[in-house]
């Protein structure tokens, strides 16, 4: 087991990471304030996971609801949301109850969010079963839910108590949900650890075949990555906004085609492809880089075409965006492969340009 920290003051708190731990009670029971909790999770991953993550903290004493929501990215909405309140208040929940989020990215973002306000805040934490989760959307206590209009625009900033990344997890994870994580890996390399980038160049092959190390490399890489940007920013107002490489768009793609048709990991790809050809545009970045990220997002067998939407449907789409500011589009850009920025510089007619280079057409 690999143990991070993410270092925020008396709001610390550790990722561990490694195989075998959902099973691991002495881990979690120093985080519960008291011997009560209330597991949220899906159908998909109850009938894998539940009772091995239940079972133990049962043993120990701890009084375990369980809470099962729909499974999918449509389903993070308000209606899901008041079914885990509903379930609360049924069992008379309190702000000493600890929410635990077992599952990918919607069950952690949305697990967050109603531990945010549940009687104004309760504790959470994370146990992601996808690489996604595991590398990206568990850490940093970002949480929310989608409006028909824009993705993740309610929310709150809400630290888990503690990151359990039970690698084994990955074993039961399907091809293409492993393809989609491995973009938000990518991701750092590209916005700030080139020779991160190098690694997963080398190594992408190892870890689309599960290999357990390579595997177990890049989640604690990245994870290393994404602590030492909340630290550093944990409200976004600078540094943590180059974590949105390609999300710009690939919201946009997620909203205009329907939540759930793609996934988040797939929309980011292509989107990440689209601010690739906007960076080219500027001059900060050659043809070839952009060559480079689309050679390992499609050995990933990730998408580097977005789905055929009007280009001003992209731009309106990416207006209902968390880093519009003063009804102006801030992207975040590569200065050069390993090196991102967050800009409002580039021309309208340049974004269309480069969404046209990178949309499918019909």
């Amino acid at each position: 087991m690999e143990t991070l920290n993410v270092a925020l003051g008396d709001r610390s708190y550790p990722i561990y990471v490694g195989p075998a731990l959902l099973e691991r009670a002495d881990l979690l029971l120093p985080f519960l304030r008291r011997p009560k909790t209330a597991i949220v999770t899906n159908t998909t991953v109850a009938p894998l996971y539940l009772q091995r993550l239940a079972d133990p903290l049962r043993r120990a004493g701890v009084d375990v609801a369980e809470i099962i929501l729909p499974d999918g990215e449509q389903f993070k909405d308000w209606r899901t949301l008041n079914s885990i309140f509903d379930v609360l208040l049924q069992r008379r929940c309190d702000r000493s109850t600890t929410l635990i989020a077992l599952g990918g990215g919607v069950v952690g973002d949305i697990t967050g969010f109603a531990a945010a306000c549940f009687q104004r805040g309760v504790p959470f934490i994370q146990v992601p079963t996808t690489v996604l989760a595991q590398v990206d959307s568990s850490v940093g206590g970002k949480t929310a839910i989608n409006h028909p209009l824009g993705k993740n625009m309610i929310g709150a900033f809400h630290q888990p108590q503690l990151v359990l990344a039970d690698t084994d997890t990955l074993n039961t994870l399907p091809d293409r949900q492993l393809r989609a994580g491995l973009a938000e890996v990518i991701k750092y390399g590209l916005i700030r650890d080139l020779p991160f980038l190098e690694w997963l160049e080398a190594s992408l092959d190892r870890l689309l075949e599960r290999e357990a190390v390579a595997l177990g490399e890049a989640i604690c890489r990245s994870c290393r990555n994404k602590a030492e940007v909340v630290v550093a920013d944990e409200r976004e107002t600078g540094e943590r906004a180059l974590l949105n490489l390609g999300h710009t768009f690939g919201h946009a793609i997620e909203t205009g085609v329907g939540y759930g048709r793609w996934l988040h990991g797939e929309a980011v790809a292509a989107g990440t492809l689209m601010a690739s050809e906007l960076s080219s545009q500027l001059g900060w970045i050659g043809p070839h880089d952009v060559g480079r990220v689309e050679r390992i997002f499609q050995r990933a067998g990730l998408p580097v075409y977005g789905p055929a939407l009007a280009g001003e449907r992209y731009l309106d789409l990416m207006q209902n965006d968390k880093k519009v500011q003063d009804g102006k589009i801030r992207l975040v850009l590569l200065r050069q492969i390993g090196q991102a920025v967050v800009s409002d510089a580039a021309p309208q007619i340049e974004i269309l340009t480069a969404i046209a280079a990178r949309s499918a057409h019909v």
